[in-house]
C-alpha cells in the first residue's frame, strides 16, 4: 500500500495531483510537509520527500525520488525531474527545467527560463547510464535563460549573467557570463544597485540607468 503523508495547513487548488505514479517502476510514498500552497496543475509524484512551506505556481511537476527542503518555491511551468536534491529556501522561477540528478544548495535562486542539462551525449546509451545534472552551490544566483551543462559545478554565492551557457565550473563568489560563460570578476566587486539606477520623478514609476538608457 502506498503511503501519502500530507502535513497540516495544505492549501491546494482544484486540479492538483498528489501521489502520481511514476512509469519508471514502483516508488512508494509521498511526504509533503506542513503549510504547502499548491496552485492548479501542480503534480507531485510518488517517491518524493518535501519539507514545510512548499509553494508552487500553476502547472508545476515535481517527479519521483526528489528531496526538497523547507520553504522552496517553484513557479509556473517548471519541471523538476527525478532524483534531484534541492535545499531549503531555494527559489525556482517560471519555465525552468531541472534535469535529473541535479543538486541545488539552500538559498539559491534560478530566474525564469533556466535550463539544466544532464546528458553529455544525448542519444548514446553509455551517456544515459552516467547522467548527472549540475551542482549549484548555496546562495548562487542564476540569471534569465541561462543553460548549465551536465556535471558543471557553480560555487556558493556565484552570479551567472542572463543568457549564458555554462560549460565549465564557476568558483564560489564569482561573476560569470557569456557563451561559453567565463569569469569577469567577483560578486563582492559589483557596483551597488543605487549607483547603477536612478529614480525618475515621483510622477513616474520607472527607473533609468545612469548611462541614460530607459529601463522599463
Amino acid at each position: 500500500m502506498t503511503e501519502i503523508q500530507i502535513g497540516t495547513g495544505l492549501h491546494a487548488d482544484p486540479g492538483v495531483i498528489l501521489g502520481y505514479a511514476p512509469a519508471r517502476g514502483e516508488s512508494r510514498g509521498l511526504s509533503l510537509g506542513p503549510g504547502a500552497r499548491l496552485r492548479s496543475g501542480t503534480v507531485l509524484y510518488l517517491g518524493t520527500r518535501i519539507g514545510a512551506g512548499l509553494e508552487t505556481g500553476h502547472h508545476v511537476v515535481i517527479r519521483e525520488d526528489c528531496v526538497l527542503g523547507d520553504d522552496v518555491s517553484v513557479w509556473t511551468g517548471t519541471v523538476v525531474d527525478y532524483g534531484c536534491r534541492i535545499g531549503a529556501r531555494v527559489k525556482i522561477h517560471a519555465n525552468c527545467y531541472i534535469a535529473q540528478y541535479t543538486e541545488i544548495g539552500e538559498d539559491a535562486f534560478l530566474a525564469p527560463g533556466v535550463t539544466l542539462a544532464n546528458d553529455l551525449y544525448p542519444g548514446q546509451p553509455s551517456s544515459a547510464e552516467l547522467m548527472a545534472g549540475p551542482a549549484i552551490g548555496p546562495g548562487a544566483q542564476i540569471g534569465v535563460n541561462v543553460t548549465i551543462l551536465p556535471y558543471v559545478r557553480i560555487g556558493a554565492g556565484a552570479l551567472i549573467g542572463a543568457g549564458s551557457v555554462v560549460s565549465r565550473n564557476i568558483a564560489a563568489g564569482m561573476v560569470a557570463y557569456g557563451n561559453p560563460a567565463v569569469v569577469h570578476g567577483e560578486v563582492a566587486g559589483l557596483t551597488a544597485i543605487e549607483h547603477r539606477v536612478a529614480p525618475e520623478p515621483e510622477s513616474a514609476s520607472r527607473y533609468r540607468l545612469l548611462n541614460g538608457v530607459v529601463r522599463s
